[in-house]
């Protein structure tokens, strides 16, 4: 494989394709996780993975260097070759990402040089850095001048991050001649790679490199704590720039680089927020959904997300390594935390979020390189604040294509739109009239072929393609629609099956490398390992449905039928094979223990025990397919936290900002069966939240006084994990 681009799209063996990008940050996540984020990451489309090396996480101490345990690059490097993904390595050196100092090492500011600057000693001590990743990756580079293999993952690195938006250089001239020094650099380095990335938005220099924007669907990091205005990135608008991070003053303003020469692609699409002390946004799966559809509507050829999987940070030797208001930065954040609100959440918990945007990733990897080459037109750019108006675009060539509709915008109640008739472009291609609903966004093809099946319009969204040969196409409805027949017109129609889900299973619905299809049911998931083996994670009792069948009854289940699973009662029947655990699943942990055990100063704190949980995942005395306990604290106060007490000292094991009474803090413990932690030692910390205090909570609790510092309850939850070997 190699890698390039043009002005419309990047180019995979010189054809267009339309990568999904997620990032993770390795320091953060424990390494024994590795391989499953990556492989949850895989199952919901991703292709490309993405992660900063934070310089401070490895060279704390000026020359000595940590790449053990969770900092292991190289190591990380290994497992996302043997998972089979890209990588585009995000080396800074500064890069920001809620770390203390932007990721820079304390000893690094104290320099008789100002970084960030075009000062010779800067650029010397950069280079150095760079060579020290370099070592650590050498070998997993994919030569853009070569076919590239599996064993070469690395088709690209981002080369600083917002530089010129959020600090450096601010004049032109010398900003640009930044970046480019240090492509310069990374190049002398080794990092001889295809695809050079820089972030685009608010005025950062790109240096000519490839740029990538962002969009978030709120910003956590403005400093009001009121409910903010609506997000631009809800409408469909060829302006590139993130109306958050970057500028609305009008169509360009920021943009650095020519429109005409580069492809739309964006690294940051925000897939969570990480809350901050004064301002704790709740990003919810359609929040962050509705985002990404406006952008692919709007002409976008990457969807590349930020975070996809969240963590913990490290442990410091010398400091805390969040970012904090004390180190110079707008906000405080959460000391252990990068939760995100991520796709994949800080203990591995696959969210609604990932469910959302596998539908557009499985969309991508069936019909995204055709896609590519439909240049987006937008009829009409609605203003961000104009609720009434239908936000509608096209992606088409004139003569085929898909509609968008978003009548989603964060916190807003959208106008409806009854018996709408939508149309192509040109007219002459007319919908069958649709109701909209506040909340809906969606996408329908117009005059598109499935394979001798030519589809004049549809009022279904294509999925993608099942069955040993990829024999079925896959749509699924929007979410209020509860019709089920006549969602297609068909100029010819040929002997394809095409299946139609509900909104439901389609979110439901995981797809492995043979084209077999499972349908899942609440908060289950299901991950494919390198060797092809089939791993179904759930907490409930729930069945799945599974088509083409297995081969033979999985292990831990039994088969009680098939079901159709067409909501189109005017195609044919496609019957799944339904199963159901043969355990029951609803079992609980052993009464936690938990008694106060003071209060000060509004404060309260309780002695926690957690030792019969982590004994009963040691010993897997549950069920031998028990893979995770969680463990979910409902309580009422500004922040929590969770010590460990050794010889009356407490040490941070954990910590968690209060959302609002209807988000618990979910711990998972599988991480912890083999640390020399005492579980049965255990502090819980509750500090009080004040009535008065200047944060923004989409939900404020009931006050009976002035402050509130409550815990409520400590349950558990199990998770199984079912290996389906054929």
């Amino acid at each position: 494989m190699s890698y390039s681009f043009d002005n419309i799209s990047i180019l995979k063996d010189k054809k267009r394709v339309f990568p999904i990008m997620g990032e993770i940050h390795y320091s953060r996540v424990p390494q024994a996780e590795w391989k499953e984020r990556l492989l949850k990451m895989k199952a919901g489309g991703v292709t490309i993975v993405s992660a900063y090396v934070i310089w401070i996480h490895h060279e704390e101490i000026e020359g000595e260097y940590d790449w053990s345990g969770n900092r292991n690059l190289r190591a990380f490097m290994e497992c996302v070759r043997d998972c089979g993904m890209n990588m585009l390595l995000r080396i800074g050196p500064w890069c920001h990402g809620e770390v203390r100092n932007g990721g820079f090492p304390d000893w690094l500011l104290h320099k008789d040089f100002e970084p960030r600057t075009n000062d010779e000693k800067y650029f010397e001590v950069v280079k150095k850095w760079y060579t020290k990743i370099f070592e650590q990756v050498n070998g997993f580079i994919a030569n853009p001048s070569e076919q590239s293999t599996q064993d070469n993952p690395i088709i690209g690195v981002q080369i600083e991050n917002e530089y010129g938006h959020c600090g450096g250089l601010y004049e032109k001239q010398s900003g640009e001649a930044h970046m480019q020094r240090l492509q310069k650099i990374a190049k002398e380095c080794g990092f001889n790679v295809a695809l050079y990335t820089a972030t685009g938005w608010g005025g950062a220099w790109t240096g000519g490199m490839l740029p990538v924007m962002g969009g978030y669907c709120d910003a956590p990091w403005d400093q009001r704590v009121t409910e903010i205005e609506a997000s631009g990135n809800y409408t469909f608008t060829h302006e590139r720039n993130d109306h958050n991070i970057g500028s609305d003053h009008g169509f360009g303003y920021g943009i650095t680089f020519d429109l005409n020469k580069f492809p739309y692609l964006t690294a940051e699409l925000g897939g969570g927020l990480q809350v901050t002390s004064h301002r704790r946004t709740i990003a919810t799966a359609k929040d962050i959904a509705a985002v990404a559809l406006s952008k692919l509507g709007s002409g976008v050829n990457l969807l590349g997300f930020y975070m996809y999987t969240g963590g913990t940070n490290p442990e410091g030797k010398l400091t805390t390594l969040q970012e904090s208001r004390a180190t110079g930065y707008l906000n405080d954040l959460p000391v252990k935390s990068y939760d995100f609100r991520a796709a994949v959440r800080e203990f591995g918990q696959v969210s609604d979020t990932l469910r959302e945007l596998k539908l557009f990733s499985y969309f991508a990897a069936e019909w995204g390189s055709d896609l590519c080459a439909l240049p987006a037109e937008i009829p009409c750019e609605i203003k961000p604040d104009d609720f009434a108006s239908l936000r509608y675009s096209f992606r088409t060539d004139k003569k085929r294509g898909y509609i968008f509709v978003n009548n989603y915008v964060r916190h807003q109640k959208m106008a409806e739109h009854k018996n709408l008739e939508l149309k192509s472009p040109d007219s002459k291609t007319i919908f069958p009239k649709i109701n909209v609903l506040s909340g809906e966004f969606f996408f329908f093809p117009f005059n598109m072929s499935y394979g001798k099946t030519f589809v004049k319009t549809a009022t279904v969204t294509p999925f993608t393609k099942i069955g040993t040969n990829n024999e079925i196409y896959v749509f699924y409805k929007h979410e209020n629609d509860s019709a089920d027949s006549n969602f297609f017109d068909f100029s010819e129609r040929g002997n394809e099956k095409l299946l139609v889900l509900s909104k439901k299973d389609a979110l439901n619905a995981w797809k492995n490398s043979d084209g077999r299809l499972i349908i899942t049911d609440g908060d289950s998931n299901v991950i494919e390992d390198t060797n092809s083996k089939i791993e179904i994670s759930t907490r409930s009792n729930d069945s799945i449905f599974v088509y083409p069948d297995f081969e033979k009854v999985p292990a831990g289940f039994k088969k009680i039928g098939v079901e159709n699973k067409n909501a189109a009662v005017d195609l044919d029947e496609v019957l799944f094979a339904k199963y159901e655990p043969v355990e029951n699943l609803q079992k609980s942990c052993e009464e936690l223990v938990f008694e106060k055990k003071s209060a000060e100063n509004g404060s309260v704190s309780y002695k926690i025990d957690l030792s019969g949980c982590i004994e009963t995942l040691r010993k897997k005395s549950v069920s031998k397919n028990l893979a995770d306990i969680f463990v979910k604290i409902a309580y009422t106060g500004n922040t929590a936290n969770l010590y460990e007490i050794n010889d009356g000292k407490r040490r941070l094991l954990l910590d968690n900002f209060y959302l609002g009474e209807d988000y618990p803090w979910e711990i998972g413990l599988k991480r912890f069966v083999d640390s020399k932690i005492d579980f049965a030692n255990l502090e819980l910390e509750i500090l009080p939240l004040k009535k008065n205090a200047e944060i923004y909570i989409e939900k404020w609790p009931d006050f009976n006084g002035v402050e509130i510092a409550e815990l409520h309850s400590i349950m558990t939850s199990f998770e199984f994990s079912y290996i389906i070997e054929e």
